[in-house]
C-alpha cells in the first residue's frame, strides 16, 4: 500500500512538472517575429551587454517596470520609410530598420529564459505595472498556440487598467481593448503578428460576437431600421419641391456664369481698344518730334530759305 501511495504521488507530480511547462508554437527560435526586428534585436547593444547581464525571470520582470514605456516595435524617429511603398513600406514591416524598442528586446529576453505557466501567470496578473502585463500577453500571442489563445485572453477582455501603447505617447487604450484587437487584426503598428488558421479566427470571431457585442452594431441596427420605415406622401412632395428648387438654381447659376464670361470678354475688348489708341497717339507723338529733331530736315529748310532770299534781292537788280 506505502509503496502504490508513493506511485501515486511521483505520478500527479510528475503531471504538474508537465503541465507547468508551455509548449512553444511555431518555430522556436525566433519566436514568430519578425526577420527584421530579431535581426534588429540581436544585434542591439541594449540585448547584447544591458540584458546579457539579467539571469532570472524577477531580474528582467524589474527591468520592464523600469524601462518600458510603449509597445511599439521600434522606437519615435528611428523607423526609416520614406520613399518605400507596397511591402517595402511600414506596414509589413518589411524594409529599412531602425532603432528597435526596449519592449520586443525584453520580450525576447523572456523568451530565451523559457517561461513556465506559473511565471507567465504572475506577468499578466502583475500589479505594478500595465506593461508588465501586457508584454506577458504578448508573449502568449506570439509563443503559443492560436487554439489556445482565447483561454488565456478571456478572463481579460474587459479588463479597464490603461496604458499608452505609442511610442512617444497619444494612443491610450484598455487591457481589454487592446486583447481584442490582437485577437480579430494581425497588424500591430509597423509589424504583424502570426496569423491564426482561418477555424480557430471563425469560434474567436463568434465568441466576440456573442459574448461581447461591440456598439457600433447597435448603431447600425438603429439607422438601418429607421430607414426601413415607410415614408409618407407628404415627404415625397417635398422631396419634388427640392428637385424643383435645385435645378432653378442650377439654371439661375449658370445664367450669372454666362454673364460674368460676356463681361469679362467685353471688358477685355475695351481694354485692347484703349490700348490700341493709346500706342498709336504715342507713336505719333514720337514720330513729329523726332521729325522736328532731325538735321536733315534743318538743313534743307536752310536752304530753301537762303535761297528764296537770293531770287528776291536779283529781282531787284533787274
Amino acid at each position: 500500500m506505502e509503496k502504490h501511495s508513493n506511485n501515486e504521488e511521483e505520478s500527479t507530480h510528475k503531471g504538474s512538472k508537465q503541465s507547468n511547462i508551455l509548449p512553444l508554437w511555431g518555430n522556436e527560435r525566433t519566436m514568430n517575429l519578425n526577420p527584421l526586428i530579431l535581426t534588429n534585436i540581436q544585434s542591439s547593444s541594449y540585448f547584447k551587454v544591458n540584458l546579457y547581464e539579467l539571469k532570472t525571470y524577477h531580474e528582467v520582470v524589474d527591468e520592464i517596470y523600469y524601462k518600458v514605456t510603449h509597445l511599439e516595435p521600434w522606437e519615435k524617429g528611428s523607423r526609416r520609410t520614406s520613399g518605400q511603398t507596397g511591402m517595402c513600406g511600414g506596414v509589413r514591416g518589411v524594409g529599412a530598420g531602425g532603432i528597435v524598442s526596449t519592449a520586443y528586446c525584453l520580450l525576447y529576453k523572456l523568451f530565451t529564459l523559457k517561461l513556465t505557466r506559473k511565471q507567465l501567470n504572475g506577468l499578466i496578473t502583475h500589479c505594478d505595472s500595465p506593461y508588465i502585463r501586457a508584454l506577458g500577453f504578448m508573449y502568449v500571442r506570439y509563443t503559443l498556440s492560436p487554439a489556445n489563445l482565447l483561454e488565456w485572453y478571456e478572463p481579460y477582455l474587459q479588463d479597464e487598467e490603461e496604458l499608452d501603447v505609442k511610442a512617444g505617447g497619444g494612443q491610450t487604450m484598455t487591457i481589454g481593448t487592446m486583447l481584442r484587437q490582437w485577437l480579430v487584426k494581425l497588424e500591430w503598428f509597423s509589424t504583424l503578428f502570426p496569423r491564426i488558421p482561418v477555424p480557430i479566427q471563425q469560434k474567436i470571431q463568434k465568441y466576440l460576437s456573442e459574448n461581447l457585442p461591440p456598439q457600433v452594431t447597435h448603431t447600425r441596427e438603429e439607422t438601418t431600421k429607421y430607414n426601413d420605415r415607410p415614408k409618407k406622401a407628404w415627404s415625397r412632395e417635398r422631396d419634388n419641391v427640392r428637385d424643383d428648387i435645385r435645378r432653378d438654381f442650377l439654371r439661375d447659376d449658370d445664367r450669372d456664369k454666362r454673364d460674368r464670361r460676356r463681361d469679362r470678354s467685353g471688358d477685355r475688348t475695351d481694354d485692347r481698344r484703349h490700348k490700341d489708341s493709346d500706342y498709336k497717339q504715342s507713336r505719333d507723338r514720337y514720330s513729329k518730334r523726332d521729325r522736328s529733331r532731325s538735321p536733315h530736315r534743318h538743313h534743307s529748310q536752310s536752304h530753301s530759305s537762303s535761297n528764296r532770299s537770293y531770287k528776291e534781292t536779283n529781282r531787284y537788280r533787274r
